[in-house]
């Protein structure tokens, strides 16, 4: 099964600040990028925990306040 691509509309939302992403706008190569590498994507921390690049479950823990 193959979805469709919404990466236009996904860019009005995109909170990622990483220059050069490539994967800025590509939701599903974007979490399998960070499911690999052991991280949240950027779209989950706020926005001061975005900028510090720090991508850890950690990190999420530390800056989110449930």
């Amino acid at each position: 099964m193959s979805m469709e691509c919404k990466k236009e509309s996904n860019l009005n939302w995109c909170t990622c600040t990483y220059p050069g992403c490539p994967r800025k706008g590509l939701c599903c190569e974007c979490v399998r990028h960070h499911a690999a590498k052991r991280q949240i994507p950027a779209c989950f921390f706020s926005k001061q925990a975005e900028k510090m690049y720090d991508r850890s479950f950690g990190k999420f823990v530390e800056t989110t306040k449930i």
